[in-house]
């Protein structure tokens, strides 16, 4: 019953996404569509579903203004997925199985529509039905975990030492950031949207962190095991970075996987039932590594 349930505040999620287009008066030719191409396409929507989950399990009440600040941290998500496709960046042709902007418009559109994403994620929380001081704090969580702090600091990283090979501290760290902190952050903003107590936002903080890491080695061993069709993006992209398979060979990458699957069990036990529960239903087919 609990699973048809969340499965349900998923579905009206990904309708509120599909329904909720920014509208935009101009007369650039593709502009306003290329905004909202990307988000239309699908996508696992993971980040949002862990928040989601959070406010599901901890004030369920509050689920219907939780899609604001769910959607803004999915925008946020598809902007670094457009600019991470960029040619200066992975040059990547195809993006949750369907062409890349840069590539089905140009660049220069693709840049802009990522900026413009970043932005509009903030936006998003600022006119959402929250309390004011419940905003503040998800537009911190959101700005440090996606920013400068976090997120941007990752990829700065990735791509400044891509030919260098790196120890494997100096790798967790590239992935604490470039994908660990805004999974993190969408625990916490569940949290914060529901209230919790400081020492429960800290215990979902850093069970973000190690799921980060957990679909970073992930993401690394689908990069060298599937194809461009089976993964919806293109892959065999990691050849001259800094991976965990490069780093461990693709057996002892997987053996890391399961490592980090032990701990966040561990960290998952320790929470709520509610929580726990709620959790291990969105994240057991992820873990069939």
């Amino acid at each position: 019953m609990k699973l048809k349930k969340l499965e349900n505040i998923f579905k009206s999620f990904e309708t509120y996404i599909l329904k909720n287009p920014p509208k935009i008066s101009s007369f650039h030719p593709y502009y306003e569509k290329a905004l909202w191409e990307m988000l239309q396409s699908g996508g696992k929507r993971f980040r949002p579903n862990l928040l989601l989950s959070v406010v599901y399990a901890h004030c369920p009440k509050q689920i219907k203004n939780a899609f604001a600040p769910a959607l803004a941290l999915e925008v946020l998500h598809t902007y670094s997925l457009i600019h991470d496709d960029l040619p200066s960046m992975d040059n990547a042709s195809l993006r949750r199985g369907i062409p890349t902007l840069h590539t089905k418009y140009d660049e220069v559109g693709a840049i802009l529509v990522g900026d413009g994403l970043n932005t509009h994620s903030f936006y998003l929380i600022s006119t959402s039905k929250l309390k004011a001081k419940i905003k503040i704090k998800l537009i911190q969580s959101l700005s440090y975990n996606g920013g400068i702090f976090g997120m941007v600091l990752g990829q700065a990283l990735d791509c400044y030492f891509e030919n260098q090979t790196l120890s494997l501290d100096k790798l967790k760290t590239i992935h604490l950031n470039k994908t660990a902190k805004l999974i993190a952050a969408a625990l916490e903003m569940g949290g914060i949207i529901s209230q919790c107590d400081k020492k429960t936002l800290k215990s979902l903080y850093t069970l973000g962190l190690n799921l980060g890491l957990f679909f970073q080695i992930r993401d690394d061993i689908i990069d060298i095991t599937q194809s461009t069709k089976e993964a919806g993006k293109t892959t065999q992209q990691d050849a001259y970075k800094n991976s965990y398979v490069n780093l461990l060979g693709l057996e002892k990458a997987k053996q890391e996987t399961l490592k980090l699957q032990s701990q966040i069990q561990q960290q998952l036990n320790s929470l709520t039932p509610q929580v726990r529960e709620t959790l291990q239903l969105l994240l057991k087919d992820y873990f069939k590594v």
